[in-house]
């Protein structure tokens, strides 16, 4: 007698149960991290935004696990040109937002190019990559893939968003290294990078050239003079928009939650003294309403999403799916290490958002979609290895 088939979807378990829980993380942060002026007419305001991004998202990265990956290759000429023209689209009609233009608003969401974006780049880059496989070695090749990269990094940071600009490069540099390109060709793009930095925030302002606005320079080197929050807070000069102020405040509320948290009685969030807490700082108050134990198992989490993502990319079944897989798993990599870092004083304030906890449709929707990728390489992977008579261990 035949036993019947059990239904289950193929995807990587521990990949899912790592959304699964960040999503639910993100739900309850934000439920206490609401800006309080919201507090009194509609508390739940951001909680049911994001409960539905998170449903919208989970929804495409089933879909998209369901394709197979491969077949993105062959559009992806159009997939770049999509990348471009939405970040020109939001260049030529966005709404500006802090000094910034970011996004286009429509009547329900805001569309953030530069979020989408990150996966159109990946995914394009990859496939110019695979294309130039066997000629890796070459200078040529290394400058071409910089240059395709580097085309939608300028528009994304004249927006200004040098938070999602630096995603962008971090996300080539690892797919180049990747593909195997060669080591002096890395070392040569650090010591251009660094060259850069030292002429951008040294060199050109010494002879009265300021390439960076003033407020650009300190959210940048905020964190090497962290003794001028307190000093500035002392003397009543701080402002919400002050980096120094934000990360003073960011660092008083991750301090005061202890081991545990201070639950009800969390009050440098719930009462609006850490700036953003909803978006670029909600990991300070995740650690200041959770404590060290919240805070640790939600970098656990992340640990378990990255790790599941290095071992799809050792697991695919071809270049292709190993790039996009690295690509995913840099741009997941950069945005926690940058964004916990700058909230706990040991990197610059980029706005850079943590994946999944950050509230906005546009990241959490691209995080998914990145995710669903990254399924769909598995779900290859797999399918590949039975056909050969394998089995592959998660």
């Amino acid at each position: 007698m035949r036993t019947p088939r059990t239904l289950r979807l193929p995807l990587d378990p521990l990949l899912t149960l790592a959304v699964i829980g960040l999503g639910v993380c993100s739900l309850l942060t934000l439920d206490v991290a609401s800006p309080h002026n919201l507090a009194s007419s509609n508390p739940h305001y951001y909680v049911n935004r994001q409960a539905v991004y998170l449903a919208i998202g989970f929804v495409l990265m089933l879909a998209l696990s369901r394709v197979d990956y491969s077949r993105l290759r062959r559009h992806r000429n159009a997939i770049y040109g999509v990348l471009v023209f939405s970040i020109l689209a939001v260049l030529g009609a966005g709404s500006s937002a802090n000094g910034a233009v970011r996004s286009i608003n429509f009547p329900l969401f805001s569309f953030q190019a530069s979020e989408i974006g990150k996966i159109l780049l990946i995914v394009s880059l990859a496939a110019f990559i695979v294309g130039r496989s066997r000629r890796m070695r070459e200078r040529d090749t290394t400058v071409r893939v910089l240059i395709v990269a580097l085309v939608p990094t300028i528009f994304v940071i004249a927006q200004p968003d040098l938070g999602s600009g630096l995603v962008y490069m971090t996300i080539a540099c690892m797919m180049l290294f990747i593909a195997g390109t060669s080591w002096r060709h890395l070392a040569a793009l650090a010591a251009l990078v660094a060259a850069c930095i030292a002429i951008v925030l040294v060199a050109a302002p010494a002879i009265g050239v300021h390439v960076l606005k003033h407020y650009q320079v300190e959210r940048l080197t905020a964190f090497i003079h962290p003794s001028s929050g307190a000093q500035k807070a002392s003397e009543g000069n701080e402002g919400e928009n002050d980096p120094y102020y934000q990360l003073e405040q960011s660092k008083i509320a991750i301090g005061s939650g202890g081991k545990t948290g201070r639950g009800a009685h969390a009050s440098q969030v719930r009462y609006g003294f850490v700036p953003e807490s909803n978006t670029d700082f909600v990991f300070a108050a995740l650690a200041e309403e959770y404590g060290f134990v919240g805070a640790g198992a939600v970098l656990l989490l992340y640990a378990l999403l990255i790790t599941r993502a290095l071992r799809v990319l050792v697991m695919a079944k071809d270049l292709f799916g190993s790039l996009i897989a690295a690509g995913v798993a840099a741009m997941l990599m950069f945005q926690v290490f940058v964004n916990v870092g700058m909230t706990i004083g040991i990197m610059p304030i980029t706005g850079v958002t943590l994946p999944l906890m950050s509230y906005g449709g546009s990241s959490v929707i691209a995080t998914l979609l990145g995710v669903g990728l990254l399924q769909s390489i598995y779900v290859q992977a797999r399918a590949s290895a039975a056909l050969k008579g394998r089995v592959l261990r998660d």
